[in-house]
């Protein structure tokens, strides 16, 4: 009688595992669930019928954000360490804001630096203060509403900051290499023009992808294994079939990040180019010293967006997923200030004015 009652959950486990192996070959989100384990739709897959229809139509009121850790004991130094940088991200990017209003900087590569840190500022403010929050707190619920409104803004910002590099990338190369037609050609309703068109890019992106993601059947479990709302453990949890959707995030990623960064390349390859047939070495060393400096910032973003977002379901770890995203939402912001403005001679002469006085 022992050895049955011991044997039965061993059964159990054994009848579900053969009725997930013969289900999965008529149900597709059970043959979707079976290459990307999501509990989500096995969940919905093992539901009795009715229940599933009915499931379809019930809206979620919140979705519970896992955070950056599970473990108590690093909650107060992540909290401290994360703090330090936002506090580094918000006094950075508003000296650039404010110091590039300067007279002496009115220049079209001033006017998209202090745009840069305004975006900067922002996608670091819709992710950070709801970071720390839940890393001091037990609660760590956000309402749908505000999901959809946190994953809106990323998308959003990050698509515009990478429209704006391409931008600055281009204001870069008719600096250096059409320096007689620069004035002429980036003029000012040339430059605004160039920001309307990335926001106006960004706001397109961002809400066809958030549509999309929240037109999916969340009908599973309502936990993200994450610290923000973003697209790839959103549709992790949905109970449908993604591979469309998954398709469709390819080449989104593709239009929004691989195709401004390949143009960025162009446009820094005939920077070099042009910087080899300078006479003087000083002024190639300042000119490449710049256009290195912009390019790691540009290939690290790129890289850390890429990885998320070419293989939304990949095998890899979700922890490795959450330290990339760290790096684009909160790392990027930070290192941006003195990447493109405090190396540069120009600012550090106005920052020394300002503070002198």
């Amino acid at each position: 009688t022992e050895c049955k009652e011991q044997s039965q959950p061993a059964l159990e486990l054994h009848h579900l595992i053969q009725q997930l192996c013969s289900d999965s070959q008529e149900t597709p989100c059970l043959s979707n669930w079976l290459k990307h384990p999501d509990l989500g739709a096995v969940t919905m897959a093992l539901m009795p019928a009715e229940e599933r229809d009915a499931g379809n139509h019930t809206l979620l009121t919140d979705f519970v954000l896992s955070g950056l850790s599970s473990r108590p004991e690093l909650q107060h130094l992540l909290f401290f360490t994360i703090c330090f940088v936002y506090s580094l991200t918000l006094f950075g990017n508003l000296l650039i804001c404010m110091v590039t209003v300067h007279p002496t900087l009115h220049v079209p590569m001033y006017f998209f630096l202090r745009v840069l840190s305004f975006l900067d500022i922002s996608t670091a403010s819709v992710v950070v203060p709801k970071m720390l929050v839940n890393l001091l707190s037990e609660d760590r619920s956000i309402s749908y509403s505000g999901c959809v409104t946190q994953l809106y803004c990323v998308v959003f910002l990050a698509a515009t900051e990478w429209y704006l590099l391409a931008a600055m990338a281009y204001d870069r190369y008719m600096a250096v290499c059409s320096p007689l037609r620069y004035a002429a050609i980036m003029n000012t309703r040339v430059c605004l023009s160039l920001v309307l068109l990335s926001c106006c890019s960004g706001n397109v992106v961002s809400v066809v992808q958030t549509a999309w993601v929240f037109t999916l059947s969340f009908c599973g479990p309502r936990r993200i294994n994450y610290f923000f709302c973003d697209i790839p453990p959103l549709i992790m949890l949905s109970c449908t079939d993604t591979s469309l959707y998954e398709k469709q995030i390819i080449s989104a990623t593709v239009l929004v990040i691989l195709t401004p960064f390949c143009l960025i390349l162009l446009s820094y390859a005939c920077i070099i180019s042009s910087i080899l047939k300078l006479s003087s070495a000083e002024s190639r060393h300042k000119t490449f010293s710049t256009c290195s400096s912009h390019l790691t910032v540009v290939t690290l973003y790129c890289a850390s967006g890429t990885l998320i977002y070419l293989q939304p379901k990949s095998s890899n770890s979700q922890d490795t997923k959450k330290i990339l995203a760290l790096i684009y939402t909160t790392v990027i912001p930070t290192l941006n200030p003195l990447i493109y403005s405090l190396k540069n001679k120009e600012v550090r002469e106005v920052l020394i004015r300002v503070w002198g006085k």
